[in-house]
């Protein structure tokens, strides 16, 4: 019996960093996230805790990376890092960001070609 070959794929960090920083800028799931961690319970988050029916304005800007990492529990240095492609981003915290943003891991992860 022959056996089929599994091709071994290699992540690159580097684009898969420039992902994450296009998601935190793009993604309005990641943006009504964020928000919502930061701003429930607050006046400016009008008080319903809504995200869906928010009229704030907020979730129309960027997230900054202090934001971003005040939800993941790390410092803006470290998302930084994850958006440069320095470091590697843990698995929990890839899966995490893949919940958040409503993504599935192959939208984020870049691969050597």
């Amino acid at each position: 019996m022959a056996r089929m070959r599994i091709e071994r794929k290699f992540i690159d960090w580097y684009a898969t960093g420039n992902k994450l920083y296009r998601l935190r800028s793009d993604n309005a799931s990641l943006r009504r996230y964020v928000c919502s961690m930061l701003k429930r319970g607050t006046e400016k988050c009008g008080g319903t805790g809504d995200c869906e029916t928010c009229g704030d304005r907020y979730m129309d800007k960027n997230i900054s990376r202090a934001e971003l990492a005040e939800v993941f529990g790390v410092s803006d240095n470290v998302v930084n890092n994850w958006e440069t492609g320095r470091t590697q981003i843990g698995i929990e915290d890839i899966l995490f960001y893949c919940r958040i943003a409503k993504v599935g891991l192959d939208d984020i992860l870049v691969y050597h070609k």
